[in-house]
């Protein structure tokens, strides 16, 4: 069979194509998944790179968190950071995560020129991390203070008692397992409590008068609780100073000598052991520069997390009625 010249040699300059553009699909690729990689690994933190001013966020509830600490220590032992802000807009948390908070920033500030920034709420654990800072910045119309301990409990012994279900317990001491919900709580059982929450309230005071040079009149108009804007904190001592991050950033140069007009550039906590469906849109949105929409879904997965807590909160929300 005679085959026709002209149609292998047109296979043959197809096939070249192919070969072409399948060479190029994969190099593609290769660029697509390192350009992806550095982005990511730029985002988080992962890459040292020119001298910049570190901006962590401290955003929503607050509850123990590694992940956080580990950031902090790797901004701490980075050699391009220059400075960090700490930038807040939190209600507050647990007591014990608000707690470790404030020591892990405590540690950065040694290391590290530091600021706080309010970029819209820090009331209560929110503002315990805002005074871990030696100066803090606010907007004039953010919220700041709600410095007090709140414990939460429920009672079902009325509505157990409507279904006629009744819980029978045998313990150790009148005091174990105390508040129960299935029972109206005995007055011992409200004095202990009442006395875990005023130490605590004690000892909330007294680092917001250490850290913020309060005299005892100043602090008790201060820690009754309520919350006061940006502007009202600034004669109360709860703030320093009212403008926006880069005022904040302005403080540092000026008064921490760090070199000015440096770029800021956002650290994010590793999230490779955070599997959560929450967490893994978080990422994918912070990768394609959807922050808002990042910010959402980390709302999201933190109030699946408070949900599910226990125990002393400093945490400021507003009544509903």
């Amino acid at each position: 069979m005679t085959i026709d010249a002209e149609a292998i040699a047109d296979r043959r300059r197809l096939r070249r194509k192919l070969s072409f553009w399948r060479v190029f699909g994969i190099l593609a690729l290769i660029l697509t998944v390192g350009v992806v990689g550095y982005v990511a690994a730029n985002r988080f933190g992962l890459i040292e790179g020119q001298a910049h001013v570190a901006r962590i966020s401290v955003n929503g509830f607050i509850s123990g968190n590694q992940r956080l600490a580990d950031l902090m220590e790797r901004v701490g032992k980075s050699k391009s950071v220059s400075g960090v802000v700490v930038s807040i807009n939190s209600p507050g948390g647990t007591t014990t995560g608000s707690e470790e908070l404030f020591r892990n920033i405590r540690a950065l500030s040694a290391k590290k020129p530091l600021v706080a920034f309010v970029d819209g709420t820090a009331a209560s654990g929110g503002y315990i991390t805002a005074i871990a800072a030696d100066h803090i910045v606010a907007r004039e119309t953010s919220l700041v203070g709600s410095i007090g301990v709140l414990f939460q409990y429920p009672d079902l012994s009325g509505l157990l008692g409507q279904v006629g279900v009744k819980v029978e317990e045998v313990k150790s001491s009148p005091l174990k397992a105390e508040p129960s919900p299935f029972k109206p709580t005995s007055p011992e059982a409200r004095a202990a409590l009442e006395s875990v929450v005023k130490d605590t309230y004690d000892w909330f005071k007294r680092i917001v008068r250490e850290r913020r040079g309060m005299s005892e009149g100043e602090l008790a108009a201060a820690s009754t609780g309520q919350i006061f804007s940006g502007h009202q904190g600034v004669p109360m001592k709860l703030v320093d100073a009212i403008g926006a991050e880069r005022d904040a950033v302005a403080w540092l140069e000026r008064e921490k000598a760090i070199r000015k007009d440096l770029p800021i550039r956002d650290w994010k906590p590793r999230s490779d052991r955070d599997f959560s469906l929450f967490a893994w849109a978080a990422t994918g949105a912070d990768l394609f520069g959807l922050d808002g929409v990042g910010e959402a879904f980390r709302r999201a997965a933190a109030s699946a997390e408070a949900a599910q807590l226990d125990g002393l909160l400093a945490v400021w929300h507003p009544s509903e009625k």
